[in-house]
């Protein structure tokens, strides 16, 4: 999935700005976190950048799940080494 892939609806582009509010707005995640690509599609995301740790990796992920379900969520974000 890239930006291009973003869906056009207005479910899919709610979903997106919900899951990138709560990101912005959390203040124990690095500048790179808070900029990784939030992709929705027909409800599914998809997550895809850089972060600086495995921990932020998972809190990323759990933004994204609180708003779209654990089942709907492709995590491919990678760890800055």
């Amino acid at each position: 999935m890239t930006a291009e892939d973003q869906g056009g609806s207005p479910q899919d582009r709610e979903l997106t700005s919900q899951i990138r509010s709560a990101l912005v707005d959390n203040n124990q995640l690095s500048s790179a976190a808070k900029n990784v690509k939030v992709i929705a599609n027909n409800g599914k995301v998809t997550l895809r950048g850089p972060v600086n740790s495995p921990q932020e990796k998972q809190s990323v992920e759990a933004i994204a799940e609180k708003f779209a379900g654990k089942e709907k969520v492709t995590n491919q974000l990678e760890v800055n080494q």
